[in-house]
């Protein structure tokens, strides 16, 4: 009666466990299905909701069937609590959020991501497996993925949190040679410690404790210093470079864990954030390298160009002009975002499509503040995802484009970028604003993109300038094509 009795328990756990396996493969398949599906504005929300259902029952299966050594999840009070919680603050964000913000947001969420990882690492430690320990010491792979998880996961924390920062204007660039070469030693430190704790041989983890700390306060500053010197008009390459370190900690704990949808959803968020930054790079015809190191942005030396003539341009000309055009192509940018005219944009397009112009929108790899900014911006108001072209299928059309309507945006259009080998932003491919027949910039006033460098499109012959917060004055225009 005893060994069926225990026969029965074996059997119970094998099959909670292969119940268990199914139910993260289903989960996977959930995350891969959902990702496929973010790739167009029509189904991306049904796959964030794929992926969202594919979250919770990994969830709801881990805390009914994981059991180790026998024992079922304990405290399944504080568990629930703290997923009630976080609900409750994360639905409250997202709500209340602006688009202006999600820049900002994104960073924050990627930053509490890594210091997940992070504090999953300092606890996890001390358990490292004893029999590992016995037969390779601290050389094993366990050991390894814990401090991988600390290292990475701490640079994404604060790295996430300093770009946080500088997207909203707290934090100011440092640009300095010498941080370079900090950084350099900062890293190679990093690599040291690590390479240190990885062979002191069989000893008790905890003993090593005050170097694992040392080596988390090492990797928390450099996250610091790492992200500092990179300049604003790059922050969209480093938020994506950055969202892969914290998918690739993830997948440590799938690892530590053996556990397979955490490995899944980590490799997805890590390989996907790494490809979108190699693109991002290859858009900009930069390497990642001169990214990491600060190249060009925010603080970057002004320069100095001869300027001609502002010209102006009023609500009534530039909606005839309009009206009477064949094609347009909008070129937005960040201070459409800003103005929050997304909305009148697309009711400005539909209002001249139905006096049949054709209207597009040309669509920079870095426009905004985020990759893929512009394209969430111009979902939100329904502007059909077949009018939002790459720049580089605009630029090949542009030449037949009778007005062109810069929108907030200013580095992405700024020919310094083909024609001035000194500016900072040389060899960044640009929307090619100028070979359209018609310029038409509107702004708030003269000032200087993220990049902080000078624009001469605004003083070429081709372009007028609209000035004023672009929300009202779309409005204005709208009226007046109205009118017409």
């Amino acid at each position: 009666m005893d060994k069926l009795i225990e026969f029965s328990k074996n059997v119970q756990f094998t099959l909670g466990d292969s119940v268990l396996e199914i139910i993260y493969l289903i989960a996977s398949v959930l995350f891969i299905a959902g990702l496929k599906m973010l790739s167009h504005p029509e189904s991306a929300k049904r796959g964030n909701t794929l992926a969202a259902i594919g979250m919770i029952i990994a969830i709801i299966g881990t805390l009914v069937l994981h059991e180790q050594n026998g024992k079922k999840i304990e405290n399944l009070g504080f568990i629930f609590g703290a997923i009630a919680l976080g609900l409750i603050v994360g639905w409250v964000i997202a709500r209340k959020v602006k688009m202006t913000k999600m820049p900002e947001l994104v960073s924050f969420f990627n930053g509490m991501g890594g210091a997940v990882a992070t504090i999953i690492a300092i606890l996890e430690f001390p358990n490292i497996n004893k029999e590992l320990l016995e037969v390779h010491g601290m050389l094993n792979f366990e050991a390894l993925v814990i401090f991988l998880s600390l290292v990475i996961g701490s640079v994404s924390f604060t790295g996430s949190l300093v770009a946080f920062g500088k997207l909203d204007g707290i934090v100011k660039d440092i640009r300095s040679v010498a941080l370079r070469y900090v950084n350099i030693i900062l890293l190679l430190s990093v690599l040291g410690f690590v390479a240190y704790l990885m062979t002191r041989g069989n000893v008790n983890p905890s003993d090593l404790m005050p170097m694992v700390y040392i080596l988390l306060g090492v990797s928390l500053i450099y996250g610091v210093l790492f992200v500092m010197p990179i300049g604003g008009a790059d922050m969209p390459v480093v938020i994506s470079l950055l969202n892969s370190f914290t998918g690739i900690t993830a997948a440590m704990g799938g690892f530590l864990y053996d556990n397979l949808v955490m490995l899944t959803g980590g490799i997805l968020v890590g390989s996907a954030g790494t490809i979108l930054t190699i693109l991002m790079c290859k858009a900009m015809n930069r390497s990642l390298f001169s990214v990491i190191v600060g190249a060009f942005g925010g603080g970057g030396e002004v320069i100095e160009s001869e300027h001609g003539s502002i010209r102006e341009i009023s609500e009534t000309d530039l909606a005839i002009l309009l009206s009477y055009s064949r094609k347009v192509v909008v070129i937005p940018g960040y201070g459409l975002a800003v103005a929050q005219a997304q909305f009148l944009a697309h009711e400005l397009d539909e209002l001249l499509n139905k006096k049949g112009v054709e209207v597009k929108y040309a669509i920079h790899p870095v426009a905004g503040r985020m990759p893929g900014h512009m394209n969430v911006l111009l979902a939100e108001a329904d502007v059909s995802y077949d009018k939002l072209v790459e720049s580089d299928k605009a630029n090949d059309d542009m030449d037949n484009v009778d007005v062109v309507v810069v929108v907030g945006a200013n580095d992405v259009v700024n020919p310094a970028a083909e024609e001035d080998p000194s500016s900072p932003i040389y060899g960044m491919p640009i929307v090619r604003a100028l070979k359209a027949k018609n310029v038409i910039v509107l702004k708030r006033g003269m000032g200087k993109g993220y990049a902080a460098i000078e624009n001469n499109l605004f003083y070429h012959e081709k372009t007028r300038m609209l000035f004023g917060n672009a929300k009202d004055t779309l409005q204005r225009v709208i009226k007046e094509v109205e009118n017409i």
